[in-house]
């Protein structure tokens, strides 16, 4: 005979279907993390040997041999080159050789541990010549953000004040149309750029100028991942979280660069680095506010405005589907009694 009473089994039983949505977010959580985080390592990593004739190639060629797959040596004639390969964003160090003290040329705001990674493979060639290694960082960092990665807690900031405001505008805005929504959902993420824009300048000092691009920034991601969630919760309901979370953080976060750029990772994740609004964001902000914009900001901003442009696609849809169904004017929860979908997202928020 069960210990369970009768009257008590189909709580439980809801209860336990409800449980599904935050265990499947651990599970994922941990497999996006660790699979994106557990063990970077360089892959063709791109690096040069400054200086002219055969002795500057005999030192890539032995780097190069050395370093395998780990490394991408080339070989540049100046130091002016190989600032502006630096400055572009095409290298992530220079090595300059000296027969004193031989120098790498980094630029920081490109990627920490990027810069990290090739300072630790030539100060073992200087060491090898018996030289210590000077350093010379190219892109002076703001004191709020010495390491550059401030900036990737900024984005996770925005994405959740964009993915958590979802939950609301889906569940509790039932009862309006789709275009209200919408235009609820460009309020919100104006409203969450101004929160990003005012941490990332005057509150932590992330950037020391260009903040008003850094808002715009900031409003095309946050309106795109509203748009698309608002757009999602029409025909996914209470999985409409687990689904954000996937696309927006699990996928997001570890794609972006903020933390490993692409060169760190494997091949997954250095694909989605390509296209995902999360790396066209912060690759964007660090074009914009660390490189005059040289290097290749119109590429990230087009990534953003695509991703919203998919939402606003999304909503067309969505509008059409509630208007065939008849739901455009679907009654909101009563107060006291939240709907289902709502404390299953609230998980989520």
């Amino acid at each position: 005979m069960s210990s369970l009473p009768a009257a008590p089994r189909p709580a439980l039983r809801h209860v336990l279907t409800h449980l599904v949505t935050p265990l499947l977010m651990c599970l994922g959580m941990g497999i996006a993390y660790l699979s994106a985080f557990h063990a970077p390592a360089p892959h063709r990593l791109p690096v040069a040997v400054v200086g002219q004739g055969p002795q500057a190639q005999a030192l890539a060629r032995t780097v190069q041999d050395r370093a395998g797959d780990a490394l991408d040596v080339t070989t540049l004639a100046d130091t002016d080159a190989a600032r502006t390969g630096l400055l572009d964003r095409e290298l992530v160090a220079a090595y300059v050789p000296d027969a004193g003290t031989p120098t790498l040329l980094v630029a920081t705001a490109n990627s920490e541990t990027s810069a990290s990674a090739a300072e630790k493979v030539f100060t073992r060639v200087a060491a090898q010549q018996d030289k210590p290694l000077a350093v010379q960082e190219l892109t002076p960092m703001p004191a709020g953000d010495p390491t550059g990665q401030g900036l990737f807690f900024l984005l996770v900031a925005l994405s959740i004040g964009s993915y958590g405001s979802v939950a609301v505008l889906g569940a509790a805005g039932a009862a309006l149309t789709v275009r209200a929504r919408a235009l609820l959902g460009l309020g919100v993420a104006l409203v969450v750029s101004l929160f990003g824009a005012a941490l990332a300048g005057p509150v932590f000092h992330l950037v020391d100028h260009g903040l008003f691009g850094v808002w715009a920034m900031s409003w095309l991601y946050s309106a795109g991942i509203i748009a698309i969630g608002t757009a999602l919760h029409t025909f996914l309901g209470r999985w409409t979280t687990l689904t954000m979370m996937a696309l927006f953080v699990m996928l997001n976060f570890t794609s972006s660069g903020g933390v490993f750029q692409p060169e760190l990772q494997n091949g997954f994740y250095a694909a989605l680095h390509s296209f995902w609004n999360g790396a066209g964001f912060l690759e964007g902000v660090r074009d914009h506010a660390h490189f005059g914009g040289r290097a290749g900001l119109g590429g990230h901003v087009a990534t953003l405005f695509g991703w919203l442009a998919a939402g606003a696609a999304l909503l067309l849809l969505a509008a059409r589907t509630e208007r065939r169904r008849g739901l455009a004017a679907a009654p909101a929860p009563t107060a006291g009694e939240p709907a289902e979908e709502e404390m299953e997202e609230a998980v989520g928020v």
